[in-house]
């Protein structure tokens, strides 16, 4: 077990747990009541901006968590309440009035603080809003759940394939443990175990689910990377210690967030709105 986790990078037992209990509260406020799931993405959105500021000043870029944690937590509820058009409408208001705020500390790293203002909506609150226009119709939690099936069994695909015969380093710069076969693991797991419950949950042909696991593939392992090399270029190894055996909060949304925009456009094409 201890070389597992040494070449899987974390403790498995321990994030096992911490995620299947994540995966619980999910599936509770989806089926208490939709509106509690869009709160709960909201709440989670105030420990992501924070993660991240804290991770910008190590290299002196400066955000401000708190107006950016009201703007993110702003745009996912506007998602709930407004869909696509309140979504839009919070970011459009959001960007202006974070970058008047940052006028009130002069202009030495105006470029650099505000774009990293604008990066951290375009990373949490602005993806994190498809996934709550995933949950707003009458059947969103079975659409939350597919969505989240199709991101957690690439993910546990890309682990297993990995730590078993992960040889072929895909980006050996970025994320040395992310390998060939882990991505050919990811699109065995998630094609046929999420092609499979999308057509159970979502009453529709398996090849739309098998559609929609090829896509999150892609997107997750992309959103991982993507992630791995913000941390790297930062001088971080995790975003932070929120989740026990993920590392942060981000640490765990970072492939749910950059999926989120794409699966909500197949299901919604497959499905309907």
């Amino acid at each position: 077990m201890t070389d597992i986790n040494a070449r899987a990078g974390r403790n498995i037992p321990l994030a096992l747990t911490v995620g299947l209990s994540l995966l619980g509260l999910v599936i509770a406020s989806l089926s208490w009541n939709r509106m509690f799931f869009a709160i709960l993405v909201s709440i989670a959105m105030i420990p992501a901006v924070w993660e991240l500021s804290r991770a910008f000043a190590l290299k002196s870029i400066l955000i401000d968590p708190y107006t950016s944690a009201i703007a993110s937590v702003s745009i996912v509820m506007s998602s709930w309440f407004w869909g696509l058009s309140g979504l839009a409408i919070a970011a459009g208001i959001s960007i202006p009035v974070l970058l008047v705020i940052r006028l009130r500390s002069g202009v030495t790293s105006f470029v650099q603080d505000v774009t990293a203002t604008l990066f951290t909506l375009l990373y949490l609150p602005i993806p994190a809003g498809f996934a709550i226009l995933l949950a707003h119709p009458d059947n969103g939690r079975a659409r939350v759940m597919a969505f989240i099936a199709a991101v957690a069994l690439s993910d546990t695909g890309g682990l297993i394939a990995g730590v078993l015969f992960g040889k072929h380093r895909i980006a050996p710069t970025i994320s040395p443990k992310k390998s060939l076969e882990g991505v050919v693991g990811s699109l065995v797991l998630a094609i046929g175990g999420a092609g499979t419950l999308y057509m159970i949950w979502l009453d529709r042909p398996f090849w739309q689910g098998a559609v929609l696991a090829v896509v999150t593939v892609i997107t997750a392992t992309c959103g991982d990377l993507i992630e791995s090399a913000l941390k790297r270029d930062l001088g971080v190894k995790d975003m932070g210690a929120l989740l026990p055996g993920h590392g942060g909060i981000l640490d765990r949304l970072d492939s749910l967030l950059l999926t989120a925009p794409f699966a909500y456009i197949l299901i919604s094409h497959f499905v309907g709105l």
